[in-house]
């Protein structure tokens, strides 16, 4: 019988995937022009080796970076736990995309040069994501990479409307990082060329530790 704290989750996670489930089309039309080239060379940039890479887009929603990965020529799966974002997902970027729960996650193992978390680990309640994170790190091959990019915040989580969050500060997402196996590459604020108190989004570039 699940324990009351991963039942809590549960409830969380899947109250925050029926709002995207019913909002689908207005999220890709509110985010299909949105400009992530410096995430995605973020990422790209940091793994060895050449086109193609195997990559893993967690939390891909509609497929919009999965189109773009594919376009470069790399081998990209998708994955998100929206029924809908899945479908669109297929039919928008060509790519295999898997239907999982971010706190279910069972991917295989040693596979991916890299992985792309652009505005999606921040959903996990934080009871839930130093597993998610070991699970992620399980999935990348050794010396493999994983980009982040969460809102910021002082390390306070809860609901902003139907949705679930957890806002971190670097500091705090480093420990995480670090606990879960992964060794610190770069990071940097987003949206490019603003004061800080204007860059909401914290991008992070980690590398695996092997052994």
């Amino acid at each position: 019988m699940e324990s009351t704290a991963q039942q809590d989750i549960e409830q969380i996670t899947q109250r925050t995937l029926r709002h995207y489930d019913s909002t689908a089309e207005q999220f890709f039309a509110g985010t299909i022009a949105h400009d992530v080239r410096q995430n995605i060379a973020a990422l790209l940039d940091a793994i060895d080796g050449a086109a193609p890479l195997r990559l893993l887009d967690l939390g891909c929603g509609p497929g919009r970076d999965l189109k773009t990965f594919r376009a470069l020529g790399h081998d990209a799966t998708g994955i998100d736990g929206c029924a809908r974002f899945v479908e669109m997902a297929r039919a928008h970027s060509g790519c295999d995309v898997w239907r999982q729960d971010f706190v279910r996650l069972d991917l295989p193992p040693q596979t991916f040069d890299g992985i792309y978390a652009n505005a999606s680990l921040f959903h996990v309640p934080s009871a839930a994501l130093p597993p998610v994170l070991r699970a992620l790190h399980a999935a990348l091959k050794d010396g493999g990479v994983l980009f982040s990019s969460n809102p910021r915040g002082d390390n306070r989580e809860g609901w902003h409307g139907p949705r679930y969050g957890s806002y971190y500060d670097l500091d705090t997402w480093a420990r995480y990082m670090a606990d879960a196996g992964f060794d610190a590459v770069s990071h940097y604020y987003r949206p490019e060329g603003l004061p800080r108190d204007q860059q909401p989004w914290l991008a992070s570039v980690w590398r695996k530790i092997s052994g």
